[in-house]
């Protein structure tokens, strides 16, 4: 979902949405990405929460052993399938990110990537928990959040897309910070360190770690204990 409404956006726009991104948009992209892989090894099963289309599948399959992406879109999955035709080891699933199918302790790695424990506007402690639930002893579960230092570039880039009709008018009332906000909640709120360790406080056997990258996210690296 990365943020995006499955009933606003079909899954063109949504991936137009990315090609249009100017390239502050685009380094930001790569320099999460790149961080994500480097926590990854080949013989890891990856878990993609929130895949969409399964923009990030293509690399993330070329580095881990196995790839599972889920979305609450069924029209992101379906055209998911076609886009990933040539890649392989990843399964696209419809599920809810707070009612994984999956076993405990099955996940090597689990990943909510651009702001995904906000955009999915959901109960954000439930959403670690049941992250934290489906990794292994001694994996990691990543959530990322947008600093400050990028909402100039996050407005840069909402502009883009409202130009090109893939989002509805803006609510400039409440954009403060130049924080991008429409009527839709296209954008939701950046997630602070203080508010992830608190979300995290209660959960026992974890060790958390928080990095910012690139100027532009912060990183939420839940590791849990062997």
């Amino acid at each position: 979902m990365h943020g995006y409404s499955n009933t606003s956006l079909s899954a063109l726009q949504l991936k137009k949405c990315y090609d249009i991104a100017p390239s502050r948009v685009k380094q930001y992209l790569e320099a999460e990405m790149d961080f994500a892989l480097s926590k990854i090894s080949r013989s890891d099963v990856v878990l993609d929460l929130g895949c969409g289309y399964g923009r990030l599948i293509p690399q993330l399959a070329k580095k881990a052993k196995f790839v599972h992406g889920i979305d609450t879109s069924i029209q992101y999955l379906l055209f998911g399938q076609k886009y990933l035709k040539n890649v392989h080891h990843f399964w696209l699933q419809h599920m809810n990110a707070l009612k994984l199918t999956f076993s405990a302790n099955t996940m090597d790695v689990v990943l909510c990537l651009q702001n995904g424990i906000s955009a999915f506007q959901v109960d954000q402690r439930a959403l670690i928990k049941e992250a934290v639930r489906v990794t292994k002893p001694g994996g990691i579960a990543l959530f990322t959040s947008y600093t400050e230092k990028f909402s100039e570039h996050r407005l840069k880039w909402f502009n883009l897309q409202l130009k090109a009709g893939l989002v509805k008018e803006t609510n400039t009332e409440k954009t403060g910070n130049s924080r991008p906000v429409c009527k839709e909640d296209f954008y939701p709120s950046a997630l602070g360190p203080k508010k992830f360790l608190q979300h995290v406080r209660w959960i026992r056997g974890i060790h958390v770690t928080i990095k910012e990258v690139d100027d532009s996210c912060v990183f939420f690296m839940v590791r849990k204990e062997k």
